[in-house]
């Protein structure tokens, strides 16, 4: 009988390499098996570049043995051996204690694929204890280089537990009994875009022929990811578009009218472009659903502010959740001073058009809590802002019109979907998610394809420019010391300056970043470990603030009030002050051990200076060494503050599942051969295929594989990143 697509593993190939296939890889089906495809191909003249391999990584190589020596351990019986292997230039030990024998098998010239982890020793690289098979040499023709005879040999991410070429001989078991195989793509699009079908792609991919033939089976295995991903996407519009909710229009001379005309500033062309998409999203009868992105400084806020106004003069409420107190606290002050006598509805000053602002965060004292949720259950308060408190089942809204969800990537579904639930009867509210994380256009596409994407890209006039270096104190030392005196120099002119850490130092020592590459583990610089040793030496007598996410809720106030007004120069904190932090006065920020952050979370801190007129100043404290992950990271930061640069450098730089959301929690993400970042024109030919389809077969019954596939994706827990809107 012919294998089935998800027949498990144990039957098609044995209990005990099923057993490893299912521990070691999560792979438990034939159809898992098959889908586990080759990273890359060797070929026997082309052998492995050993000098790209990185420290840690579980690596299959193809190379040359160049020498074997055995020795005596020196402080205790037995013996190492060390096979140096080479691919003509770079070299590569692979150790063996107390096994002599190996020194017999691999000989001088022999080729082999070698597998295990990359470490370091003595400033060389090691595999130790390797699993290797040899290829043919001469007349040695053995069984287990038979298996890559007058073909490519694929080689298939691996763990420690089994090698790539023992993956493969399970796939080709697999493919020798293989029966019927699903096939997602429709074959009116299958002949539209000229795809190979499911089955003859699988095959070729595993036994290619030529590179050209492994090529043309991973883009029609890119597209059906692509293409399955899209037409559940183009189903979450159309069952958006179907649900109600009550059209917003703002009033001629109304509230929006009003705000429009106090503004201290004149609003750039994108702010004014995105705010008519946005009212005219409002109008509509169905609920609004637009993510709106935008550089650090590029004004979201104010266009937020205008799209919750304008459902406030529509008669409707408006809800801003913020990912921390912090945040939201300065999200109420910036909106009150805004707004102006506007926030003061109904107050004596106030104007007569005005509404209220309600702030609901969980530290608020109980009758401050008391009189936040009757003005937003009454509805005196037009626009609530609040933290995860306003989830809670007795937060509740006369007539929720519009949701705003700020750094929305920090929350989860069903806290969206528990505030969006808020909506008066069965209309839903209209929802607006904002980011200050620039995201390329095919990220978009992808995790976000579900909304309706606007960018904002233009600085408001005014803005200052701010100059960013590297302060490398692993090579120059002295060059820490200056910055101190940088700092004092800026707070001499009566600036202020962010001094940022990535460890808060009570206890906290696993709370460290992205290590240095190639380095040993070391506890990162921590605020309570450094504003002691600047109190007491490089800025003594200056007056120094500390702001992290453990101090209780009026300190974090007090620190961030203090810091705001000018009454204090310098602030020492942790990540807490990333986002939505505007302090005018400040125009200087040193991140210390700046290489355990991520370019987009570096770009984000170094948005909070520069934001008025004064020039600003950002120094990366690092002894991450030249050339390295770490520095390459910082050098990128350095050169550009174009965020939309420095997203696709962040991106370049990880993992997909990281951009999907899956390597969050340690799962293999669903998404195999497609790549958000560089397939952008095989997206948008998918996006515009599944949007066709779609319209036509809604329920999709016209092609049932294609219906189990987006069942599967949907239904499936390792693809979170499709919830993310």
């Amino acid at each position: 009988m012919p294998a089935s697509w998800d027949e498990p593993l144990q039957k098609a190939v044995g209990g005990a390499t099923a057993k490893v296939l299912a521990t070691a890889l999560d792979l438990q089906t034939v159809g898992d098996l098959l889908r586990h495809y080759p990273r890359r191909y060797a070929e026997r003249g082309h052998l492995t570049d050993l000098d790209a391999l990185r420290i840690g990584e579980h690596v299959t190589v193809l190379a040359m043995v160049d020498r074997v020596h055995t020795r005596s351990m020196k402080y205790r019986r037995g013996t190492i051996t060390d096979v140096v292997v080479t691919d003509g230039s770079g070299q590569l030990t692979l150790t063996f204690f107390n096994q002599p024998w190996r020194k017999d098998q691999l000989e001088r010239g022999r080729i082999g694929l070698f597998a295990g982890k990359v470490d370091r020793y003595q400033r060389s690289r090691q595999l130790l204890h390797p699993d290797y098979v040899l290829l043919p040499h001469g007349s040695d023709v053995t069984a287990a280089a038979e298996e890559f005879a007058d073909e490519l040999i694929p080689v298939y991410p691996a763990t420690a537990h089994i090698a790539s070429w023992k993956i493969h001989k399970s796939v080709l078991t697999v493919l020798g009994q293989l029966g019927a195989v699903p096939d997602p793509v429709p074959p009116a699009v299958r002949r539209r875009m000229r795809l190979m079908d499911a089955a003859a792609a699988l095959r070729t991919i595993h036994r290619p022929a030529s590179y050209d033939d492994a090529e043309r089976a991973r883009h029609r295995l890119k597209f059906e990811e692509a293409f399955v991903l899209q037409v559940e996407l183009a189903r979450r519009r159309e069952s958006a578009a179907a649900l109600p909710a009550v059209p917003r229009k703002p009033a001629p001379g109304g509230l929006l009218d009003a705000f429009d005309a106090r503004l201290p500033f004149q609003l750039t062309s994108g702010q004014v472009r995105v705010g008519e998409e946005i009212l005219a999203d409002l109008a509509r009868s169905h609920p609004m659903h637009r993510l709106l992105q935008g550089e650090v400084g590029t004004g979201k806020t104010v266009v937020a502010l205008r799209a919750m106004l304008a459902v406030v003069d529509a008669g409707g409420q408006a809800a801003l959740l913020a990912p921390t107190e912090v945040l939201a606290q300065q999200h109420y002050q910036s909106l009150t001073t805004l707004m102006g006598p506007l926030a003061e509805g109904g107050l004596l000053g106030g104007s007569a058009l005005g509404t209220r602002i309600a702030l609901v965060t969980g530290s608020l004292g109980a009758p401050a809590r008391r009189e936040a949720l009757l003005q937003a259950t009454s509805g005196e308060a037009g626009i609530v802002v609040g933290t995860h408190a306003l989830l809670e089942e007795r937060v509740q809204f006369a007539d929720l019109g519009l949701v705003v969800v700020d750094e929305q990537h920090r929350f989860g579904v069903e806290q969206r979907a528990a505030l969006a639930a808020k909506g008066a009867g069965d209309a839903r509210p209209h929802v607006l998610v904002m980011t200050a994380t620039p995201i390329p256009r095919t990220v978009a596409m992808t995790v976000f394809g579900d909304l309706w994407v606007s960018t904002l890209r233009e600085l408001p006039v005014g803005r200052a420019d701010v100059t960013t270096h590297v302060v490398a104190v692993g090579e120059k030392p002295h060059y820490l010391e200056r910055a101190w005196t940088r700092v004092r120099e800026e707070v001499g002119k009566g600036h202020q300056v962010y001094v940022v850490c990535p460890r808060i130092g009570d206890g906290d020592d696993a709370d460290m970043l992205v290590e240095p590459d190639d380095e040993p583990a070391r506890r990162p610089v921590a605020v309570l470990e450094l504003v002691e040793m600047l109190r007491s030496g490089p800025l003594a007598g200056i007056d120094i603030e500390v702001l992290h996410g453990r101090l209780p809720p009026d300190a974090k106030d007090r620190a961030m009030r203090r810091f705001s007004t000018e009454q204090v120069p310098v602030l020492v904190a942790t990540t807490v002050v990333e986002v939505g932090v505007d302090v005018a006065a400040a125009s200087t920020m040193v991140v210390m051990d700046a290489d355990r952050f991520g370019v987009s979370q570096l770009h984000q801190l170094r948005g909070r200076i520069g934001r008025a007129d004064v020039p600003g100043l950002c120094l990366l404290v690092t002894d991450a060494p030249p050339g390295s992950r770490a520095r390459t990271r910082l050098d990128a930061v350095a050169a550009t503050r174009d965020g939309f640069a420095l997203a696709r450098v962040d991106l370049e730089q990880r993992r997909e599942g990281d951009v999907l959301g899956a390597a969050q929690s340690g799962r293999r993400s669903s998404l195999r051969l497609l790549s958000v970042i560089h397939d952008e024109n095989l997206i948008l030919a998918a996006r515009e295929e599944a949007s066709v389809y779609v319209a036509r077969d809604p329920e999709l019954r016209q092609w049932l594989p294609l219906s189990d596939a987006v069942s599967a994706l949907a239904g499936d827990e390792k693809a979170d990143y499709l919830e993310k809107g």
